[in-house]
């Protein structure tokens, strides 16, 4: 007999099946561990001289001469992914989400917020090189991807080009700026209070990089073309950057002309633009979040629009709202793309919580046409795809390298794929290194705390290596998820 119901409809059942089904009982120490990994993870994923309490020990120092060739200092910062640049947009927009994890849930954090502070001070420290090095320019990259992705080696025996990328008044980079901006002031709040000389350079450069954005706009995407595309190409344009950045100083120094920014600008920045995917790219659905904020605690009636958007945003996730829009796989998860989904996962499951904490300080709902969503579901959103990632799936594997008693072993990571300095001395060369990419051996060092890819529409997951779409970590995966997991570790939260 052949259902006489939509195929959508049957599909939408499904999940909604799925979500009053699902009930996997991770409890608050088990979140408390995968918050201790989530942080850990951006310790493989530093560039630079080693501090003394590095953790994950089989990593060693990188890269120590970047930007000597150009007679700046750019040693430092965070390679993005399983290779060995040091991309600016990314990085930047990992540092941004990562203070706000702090921001918001760094009173769930407990033993875990030192670490997740020293995470943070890592990357605003490189991004203040970057953006004070040499007047009216911005350093936004270090390293030609064309040619490090001809090689399989660890940063610790690079010896590909470091050539440094910049953005300046005559060929600039909008999106590039305006991130870098938005990194260091929400990374001023991070530490207003326990380093406030810090917190107060942060800011000040903050304010700077972000005239700099504003004066000479353009996107990085046509200074620097090639190197960056098709990479961490600025599809989105910069507008969103520019609307972000001015958002987060306004956060961070409450200063009015801001919100004057914001008011005169917004509505040509995207203000008025429903968007449903936020990420390294675009950061539309992020800045109306932080916008809503205002409105909700202060009544900022210039800020009623960005309520009303994240609504919206917040309603297309939800199976059986009116706006619904969102895909989810059989076994619900949340899906936008074959590559790298997870980072849309962690992402939108960091801006449910948030939202979610905005309307509970403040005995708020959003409203979904006729219809209203509480915090509580919300947070029963969120809680489903952070669950997932950690193993309550069809495959029963967690996502999360090292959590768990089943997780990926095959990860797209030069480092983690390579044998380590320490147990291997010898130099790997670009082209030996490739015997570890082909070898069908678990990854000799474990990259603890690394989120992956992801599996397919289908839940389907290849723990292949050369599958990076799937099994290739990123910081901006890891980012957001530091305050989800956060979130959930805390013995007060409720659901």
């Amino acid at each position: 007999m052949t259902s006489c119901l939509p195929k959508f409809t049957i599909k939408l059942l499904l999940i909604l099946c799925f979500f009053l089904s699902s009930s996997h009982a991770f409890t608050t120490r088990d979140y408390s561990d995968a918050l201790e990994k989530s942080i850990l993870f951006f310790e493989g994923q530093r560039s630079g001289k080693l501090p003394s309490n590095q953790r994950l020990s089989w990593r060693g120092d990188s890269a120590l001469s970047d930007g000597s060739g150009y007679h700046v200092d750019l040693v430092g910062g965070y390679y993005d992914a399983g290779d060995n640049v040091k991309f600016g947009l990314p990085m930047a927009f990992t540092t941004t989400l990562f203070a706000w994890s702090i921001i918001e849930f760094g009173s769930s954090m407990h033993n875990q917020l030192e670490n997740a502070k020293a995470a943070v001070r890592w990357g605003a420290d490189y991004l203040l090189k970057a953006a004070t090095a040499t007047p009216a320019t911005l350093y936004a990259q270090v390293g030609d991807p064309n040619i490090d992705h001809r090689c399989w080696e660890r940063p610790e025996d690079m010896d590909t080009p470091r050539n440094v990328y910049k953005v300046t008044s005559q060929n600039p980079g909008s999106d590039v700026a305006a991130e870098t901006a938005a990194a260091l002031a929400a990374a001023s709040i991070v530490f207003k209070d326990s380093d406030p000389h810090y917190s107060t350079k942060l800011l000040h450069t903050a304010m700077e990089v972000f005239d700099f954005a504003d004066r000479h706009r353009g996107s990085y995407s046509d200074s620097l073309n090639s190197v960056v595309c098709p990479f961490y190409c600025s599809y989105s344009g910069y507008q969103d950057e520019l609307l972000w950045g001015a958002s987060w100083l306004h956060t961070a120094s409450e200063n009015s002309s801001y919100l004057a920014y914001i008011q005169s600008n917004g509505h040509t920045l995207g203000a008025d633009n429903d968007d449903y995917s936020f990420s390294w790219d675009d950061k539309r659905p992020g800045t109306k979040v932080l916008l809503a904020k205002g409105f909700l605690e202060k009544s900022t009636q210039e800020f009623q629009l960005y309520k009303a958007h994240s609504d919206s945003y917040i309603c297309s996730l939800i199976p059986g709202m009116p706006n619904f829009q969102a895909q989810y796989t059989p076994g619900g998860l949340l899906y936008k793309q074959s590559e790298s989904n997870l980072q849309y996962v962690t992402s939108s499951s960091f801006l449910l919580l948030t939202y979610a904490k905005y309307l509970r300080s403040n005995g708020g709902v959003a409203a979904c046409g006729v219809s209203t969503i509480t915090a509580d579901k919300i947070i029963e959103t969120a809680k489903r795809q952070v669950d997932y990632i950690l193993g309550d799936n069809p495959a029963k594997m967690s996502y999360m390298v090292g959590f768990g008693q089943r997780y990926p072993q095959h990860v797209h990571h030069r480092g983690s794929s390579v044998p380590s300095v320490h147990a291997h001395p010898g130099r790997v060369s670009c082209s030996d290194g490739f015997q570890y990419l082909y070898s069908r051996l678990p990854n000799p060092n474990i990259l603890v705390g690394a989120i992956l890819g992801g599996p397919d529409s289908r839940d389907n997951f290849a723990d292949d290596r050369n599958n990076y779409q799937q099994s290739e970590p990123a910081t901006y995966i890891n980012a957001p998820f530091v305050g989800a997991v956060a979130f959930f570790s805390d013995e007060s939260t409720t659901v």
